[in-house]
């Protein structure tokens, strides 16, 4: 009974860990598509980026060379930044 409860606590921790990424796409500088559906995952141009969550309201995607930073705002909208190779770096327009 006790390892029945801690899987269904880990299931239910994992399950919440990308809970504040908000449906979206943007296009940063140099043709850097994102996607992100409601909770994750997070695709750079079309590939699954890993995703690091620092906190509710912060979150890195990694993946290709490209880092992009999503903060989220208080009323649920991100803004995205970018770092890219040889020290590339700008801000990422949302799409309508």
């Amino acid at each position: 009974m006790k390892k029945l409860l801690l899987t269904v606590f880990a299931l239910c921790l994992a399950g919440t860990a990308n809970a504040g990424i908000p449906s979206f796409n943007a296009t940063c500088p140099g043709k850097i598509e994102v996607h992100a559906d409601q909770g994750g995952p997070v695709f750079l141009n079309g590939k699954k980026a890993k995703l690091k969550k620092s906190n509710d309201n912060y979150y890195e995607a990694k993946g290709a060379g490209i880092t992009v930073s999503i903060s989220i705002n208080p009323d649920g909208s991100p803004d995205l930044s970018y770092t890219g190779k040889h020290g590339a770096n700008g801000i990422c327009q949302l799409s309508k």
